[in-house]
């Protein structure tokens, strides 16, 4: 087991990697907890919960709405909880993100923490302190930064995902490997199907790779004011594309980092050669690289991402692969390179 910590504005949040949700209650306090989760992680692993009330979501990004977070208010006041209640979430990014929120803000906020239970929560969602829901089309709109007390991830509970959910978390190791760690790059492109088959030595290393490089940007930028942005490589497109073509956030990034790594090759960053080697990695991980989309379309939807200031917005370019950089560019000139490079 390896442990991470992220000392933030709310307190200090410790994140395990190697845990498992059978030892979650060394890690709480003397009171039982409230345990939010969806139905399918319920019917996988309840027996393996603490004890405690649960509070059952359903799955999807459907559910991620201030209509759910209402659902919880209520069980929670329904169940008498007051401000020494501690709320625990087990599950993937949605429940993650939706427990840490409701957690935050009732009784204007209680302890929390989670036990991240799939691989895109293990390294992206449960680490960093972003709590919050979406609003009608747009993405995350709602929400808060708060850290919670600790975070399990549970490499073991990885094996009940889908072969497809496998690939959307790989999709956000590979974006920190981009940013911070071309060691990292090139271990991930010796172990593609070895990652994809879930061997114990690879995964738990990428894992705890993509935590410490996570957690030492949130250290030294919490709240998102400059190092943090990083983190959202192929993101502003990725994000645009995840809203008319839901078939996972993993899959929609690794299209906008390829779209970030042509744009990057387009003002003279890094070499085709850089790209091919982004794009065949991608493709080795059973993720998408055909920018086949609607260039309007994109467009459009990415004219609501949160990252926009007036007529300009924060975009992430490689300068190297393993070195990023943020641009304040004109949404135009973003505009301009979308219809340049998808249909």
């Amino acid at each position: 087991m390896k442990k991470f910590q992220v000392n933030g504005l709310m307190g200090l949040s410790s994140i395990y990697v190697g845990e498992s949700l059978s030892n979650v209650k060394e890690y709480l306090p003397d009171t039982e907890p409230v345990i939010i989760t969806d139905s399918n992680i319920r019917d996988l692993y309840q027996d393996r919960f603490p004890k405690g009330p649960v509070i059952t979501i359903g799955t999807g990004e459907k559910i991620k709405t201030l209509h759910t977070v209402e659902f919880i208010l209520r069980e929670l006041i329904h169940l008498g909880c007051d401000r020494s209640s501690f709320i625990l979430g087990i599950g993937g990014g949605i429940v993650c993100d939706i427990a840490g929120f409701a957690a935050s803000v009732f009784l204007r906020g209680v302890r929390f923490g989670f036990v991240s239970t799939s691989l895109l929560s293990q390294v992206d969602a449960s680490v960093g302190g972003k709590n919050g829901v979406n609003l009608d089309s747009f993405k995350n709109m709602v929400g808060v930064f708060n850290q919670p007390e600790f975070v399990i991830c549970d490499m073991d509970m990885l094996a009940s995902l889908p072969k497809s959910e496998i690939s959307n978390g790989l999709a956000e190791i590979v974006k920190h490997c981009l940013i911070s760690d071309p060691d990292m790059l090139s271990f991930m492109e010796q172990n593609r199907q070895r990652a994809l088959d879930l061997d114990p030595d690879v995964i738990s290393r990428l894992v705890a790779d993509s935590v410490d490089i996570k957690s030492r940007v949130v250290q030294r930028d919490e709240k998102e004011a400059d190092e943090r942005k990083k983190l959202n490589l192929g993101h502003t497109i990725g994000h645009a594309i995840e809203k008319i073509d839901q078939k996972g956030h993993g899959r929609a990034v690794a299209l906008g980092m390829k779209a970030a790594a042509l744009f990057s090759m387009d003002r003279g960053y890094i070499s085709r050669a850089d790209v091919d080697r982004i794009v065949d990695l991608l493709e080795g991980l059973n993720l998408p690289t055909d920018l086949d989309h609607d260039a309007d379309q994109i467009i459009r939807a990415a004219a609501r991402d949160k990252k926009k200031q007036g007529s300009d917005l924060f975009f992430v370019f490689l300068e190297a692969l393993g070195k990023a950089r943020v641009e304040k560019i004109a949404y135009e000139e973003m505009n301009r390179f979308i219809r340049s490079i998808f249909k």
